[in-house]
């Protein structure tokens, strides 16, 4: 059911850890002399073996020990089986929609807390801070300048390229210099539906009324100017793709690896791809810039984006008042020791939620969605769709992807979905 790794010095510290959280309800203390001890959900599975690590190094010098577990299971549904056995992490790392399912009855309200002056995006519900954000992750065109420059003899200035029309001239230049076909498109349904889709969502300045309209009827999907600017350019990506002709059996380590060999030049993703890419020959000049579209919005010149995962601590009996000050602790350490943001930063990679953290950001990916953030050109995420969303708009898209089903009958169905499928709690 669930994969368990523990990150603790010794057996005997082990053996209490497991009794000490095992569902003994309000007499589980969590203390060893004057010890903590302290449980972590990890659900970023790329960096388990640096939370390990940290966990052992973090015991070492503060005498709080710490066991990290990883599940490969959807967030809720594994945590939901810990709750049924009284047996909570002492803190717990969710997506944002998780905060807002789970905060009013599992969450410590942290709006004291010193690092809450300086993030941007926290989670806060009904005026109480809930979600300690973990990183910040955007999305858009990934771009291989390398490559870009080698077909055209150019330098690449991602900042040029605004519009549709900007991004096939682009991409028609690297055409005529011996690029056979300069895009990629992963043709997972996430990808395409949570992150793709999702845009012409987030793009929007209500997405909640924008869905309500496509719910009630009175917005007709086919006929909206972003759904259509963004397919457009969709478009370019999909007509360009090396796999065009099979691209629902592209895989995403082949389509990663021609972005970061030069093989291809575009491929809609976000800084998270670097986990795939940096394991190939990368080209050095690459990054992420905004999805080019013909709208006057501003769009244009923004990623999509935000706080990505988030820490919150257990509020139930089963925690005690000492693990959830220890849990604290661990949160402001992050934020505030040099240990802590070299973490963050240096040993996960990840781009920091915080305006005091100034270490430079690892990866170019990373480097690209920093500088967006700390302009503040990021579209915020809309952290409210159904589960069931990117598996069935995902389909759809697919459909439409592999020419299956044109754009009309692909909003058709993403409609059709609307129909009956409500947006979570927020």
């Amino acid at each position: 059911m669930k994969k368990r790794i523990i990150a603790i010095l010794s057996a005997a510290v082990l053996a209490f850890s497991l009794t000490a959280c095992g569902g003994s309800g309000g007499d589980a203390t969590g203390d060893s002399g004057d010890k903590a001890s302290i449980t972590i959900f990890n659900s970023k599975m790329e960096i388990q073996s640096q939370m390990e690590e940290m966990a052992k190094e973090y015991s070492e010098e503060k005498g709080v020990e710490i066991e990290v577990y990883y599940s490969s299971d959807t967030v809720a549904a594994h945590l939901s089986t810990r709750y049924a056995a009284n047996d909570p992490y002492t803190i717990s790392m969710v997506d944002a929609k998780d905060v807002y399912a789970l905060a009013a009855d599992h969450a410590v309200d942290l709006s004291d807390q010193d690092w809450v002056k300086n993030t941007t995006q926290a989670i806060t519900i009904d005026g109480k801070t809930y979600g300690f954000p973990v990183c910040v992750e955007a999305r858009g065109i990934i771009y291989n300048a390398d490559a870009v420059k080698k077909a055209t003899g150019k330098d690449f200035d991602p900042t040029t390229i605004k519009t549709t029309a900007d991004f096939q001239a682009i991409v028609d230049e690297c055409i005529k210099g011996g690029m056979a076909s300069p895009t990629g498109v992963m043709k997972e349904d996430w990808s395409l539906a949570a992150h793709f889709l999702a845009e012409v969502y987030e793009q929007h300045d209500d997405p909640d009324a924008f869905i309500a309209g496509i719910k009630d009827g009175s917005i007709k999907l086919a006929d909206d100017a972003k759904f259509n600017q963004l397919m457009d350019t969709f478009d370019v990506l999909k007509n360009n793709n090396y796999a065009k002709d099979a691209a629902i059996s592209a895989e995403r380590e082949v389509t990663e690896q021609k972005l970061a060999e030069g093989e291809i030049a575009f491929m809609f993703g976000g800084n998270w791809d670097w986990s795939v890419i940096n394991a190939y020959d990368y080209s050095e000049n690459m990054g992420i810039m905004p999805v080019p579209n013909d709208a006057t919005d501003g769009s244009s010149e923004k990623l999509v984006g935000g706080g990505s995962k988030y820490f919150f601590i257990d509020s139930s009996e089963n925690t005690s008042d000492a693990q959830r000050q220890a849990a604290k602790d661990f949160l402001n350490w992050l934020v505030n020791d040099e240990k802590g943001q070299q973490f963050i930063v240096e040993k996960c990679a990840l781009v920091p939620a915080y305006s005091n953290i100034t270490l430079a950001v690892q990866d170019p990916l990373g480097a690209s969605v920093k500088k967006y953030a700390d302009a503040d050109a990021l579209i915020a995420n809309y952290n409210y769709l159904p589960d069931d969303h990117y598996a069935k708009c995902g389909a759809s898209f697919q459909k439409y992807l592999a020419g299956e089903v044109d754009r009309a009958g692909f909003a058709d169905e993403v409609t059709a979905y609307w129909k009956t499928a409500e947006v979570g709690a927020h």
